[in-house]
């Protein structure tokens, strides 16, 4: 039996490239997006993620298309480089709202058909920021901290019934998402910090997350990958 796959956020860079593993493997998609992808074998919904209300509603959609759920993909986020003194608190509200209050919302609007059934898998995309970043993106990297805090609280309350809940973390890839805020020269130096002498591309980050989500990666629950090039070995 093929997968039940909802991806947020499934319309464009990483996102897109993991709607694009799943599909490929045989998974039915549901993306969940503000804008179409622009060519995909997934169903679409559209979706403000920063509005809770809207955010259940597109998720019980999603799942009333699909007959139920087997695996929750958090893709979505936005991006902010702005110096820790001048993030107002309509920038704090506005990422923390996008990449970890959405993700707390559609973890809660999955998980009762996941108990239910007694198996899924929820993976979240987090970021290397997370556990390293902060100077210039503060508010960015304590809304990725969140999501893989409330990764682990998922898998604690959530693992006796056979749902795992793990966490994804890039490091630099090249995506539209901070395009306006790097330079060639950022990406010489980023790339320089991996010992694999490259950055990451959005089909690293979604072959891991399909194994996440497959019997292969069944008795990982609660983890927060690194995949950073070995930028990251913690």
């Amino acid at each position: 039996m093929s997968q039940r796959v909802i991806v947020t956020g499934g319309s464009g860079g990483i996102g897109a490239a993991i709607v694009e593993r799943f599909l490929a493997d045989g998974a039915r998609v549901v993306t969940l997006d503000r804008q179409e992808p622009k060519a995909s074998a997934s169903t679409f919904v559209a979706v403000d993620l920063g509005d809770p209300l809207d955010t259940r509603r597109a998720v019980g959609e999603a799942v009333g298309i699909l007959g139920g759920v087997d695996v929750l993909v958090n893709c979505a986020g936005i991006f902010q480089h702005i110096p820790l003194l001048d993030i107002t608190v309509e920038d704090w509200d506005r990422v923390l709202d996008v990449n970890a209050r959405a993700t707390l919302v559609t973890m809660q609007a999955v998980a009762p058909v996941m108990l239910e059934a007694r198996g899924g898998a929820i993976v979240n995309i987090a970021s290397m920021a997370a556990k390293l970043g902060g100077g210039g993106e503060a508010h960015y990297a304590a809304s990725k901290a969140a999501v893989v805090a409330l990764t682990r609280a998922g898998a604690q309350e959530w693992g006796c019934h056979g749902v795992t809940v793990n966490a994804v973390c890039p490091g630099y890839v090249l995506t539209d998402m901070g395009a306006d805020t790097r330079s060639e020269a950022d990406i010489a130096a980023w790339s320089a910090k991996s010992p694999l002498g490259r950055l990451g591309v959005p089909e690293d980050v979604a072959g891991v997350t399909h194994f996440l989500a497959s019997p292969a990666g069944g008795y990982l629950t609660g983890q927060a990958i690194n995949v950073t090039g070995g930028m990251l070995m913690h």
